[in-house]
């Protein structure tokens, strides 16, 4: 019993702070974002806005990916489990992700083909 205790030992407070503070910055990142593309900073940041609003969906999705890798290796306790079983995970959100990937290609090929000289 000791041993699979000391196998699966929580985190001290510290390390649940830094996770606290590392989930607060890149969802102040996701926030800082949108602000940046359409909120508050839109017309102050216009050059920034610019370079980034074509690419809002997929920085906001990466940094969304990113937030949830992280909350399902801590919180989860996926980096405890057998390897096999964190394989499984690292696979299924890799197919997860290409699926996504292609439907965003093809979204963006087929807005070419629909709207080729004019935003929506």
């Amino acid at each position: 019993m000791a041993e699979h205790a000391a196998d699966h030992a929580h985190g001290t407070s510290g390390k649940y702070i830094q996770v606290a503070v590392i989930l607060f910055t890149l969802t102040a990142l996701e926030v800082l974002l949108y602000e940046v593309c359409y909120g508050h900073f839109a017309h102050s940041m216009a050059g920034l806005s610019g370079t980034l609003e074509p690419w809002f969906v997929e920085v906001l999705l990466l940094l969304s990916f990113f937030k949830f890798w992280y909350v399902a290796m801590f919180y989860m306790h996926l980096k405890f489990d057998m390897k096999l079983l964190s394989w499984v995970f690292a696979f299924s959100l890799l197919i997860a992700a290409v699926v996504i990937l292609a439907l965003i290609a093809l979204f963006l090929y087929n807005r070419g083909l629909w709207w080729p000289n004019g935003a929506w």
